[in-house]
């Protein structure tokens, strides 16, 4: 139990590491809160700092979640699941950042990879379809929210199809449905045609 709640503690402060804050202060002396959205994710960074700093931000976004699921896996393997929603949430609440974070997009698809890397091994169908959804979708509407709460939606159903185990199921769906809160500005601007296109991509 103990360690349980160790590796969740782990995997949360994994995810509050500000990517997009941190590159933008020590490489651009520019703290990316004050600047377009105000949000510390990939997309607004990319917006203020160009292409090469939103991709890296996204992909360190991802990828924070594989160490803390790592930790998981050894330290305590049950709650590897509950490790990565922490990390999730980490990334939304971050304690290094007054708690006002991201939208966990990216680091739901370090989710992703983490749970094929850790509990289905070989098979990385979970990660990589939605992925596609998303490249996909982000290709025909240049909306990164609609892309990612279609590609997150798609890993729900994929879950399901694959049979994965209920609490991997229920995981899954729970974060679709938080993200899904966290666009709801998003959500709205998309349905009066307001939405912001992505051009740096």
């Amino acid at each position: 139990m103990l360690n349980s709640i160790f590796a969740c503690i782990i995997a949360y402060l994994f995810g509050s590491i500000p990517w997009a804050l941190v590159i933008g202060k020590v490489f651009y002396h520019t703290d990316i809160r004050t600047k377009g959205s105000g949000n510390l994710g990939g997309t607004n960074a990319g917006r203020v700092l160009g292409k090469k700093v939103g991709i890296s931000v996204i992909v360190l976004d991802a990828l924070k979640t594989i160490p803390a699921m790592l930790i998981s896996y050894y330290l305590a393997p049950k709650a590897l699941i509950f490790a990565g929603l922490a990390c999730c949430l980490g990334h939304c609440f971050p304690i290094f950042a007054q708690f006002k974070g991201g939208k966990a997009v990216a680091t739901s698809f370090g989710f992703l990879l983490g749970i094929c890397l850790f509990h289905r091994g070989e098979y990385v169908g979970l990660f990589a379809i939605p992925l596609s959804v998303l490249l996909i979708t982000l290709y025909l509407s240049k909306m990164v929210s609609l892309a990612s709460l279609v590609a997150l939606f798609s890993a729900c159903i994929m879950s399901l199809f694959l049979k994965e185990p209920i609490s991997i199921q229920m995981s899954l769906f729970v974060l679709w449905l938080f993200v899904t809160y966290r666009h709801k500005t998003n959500i709205e601007r998309i349905r009066n045609k307001t939405e912001a296109k992505i051009t740096w991509l």
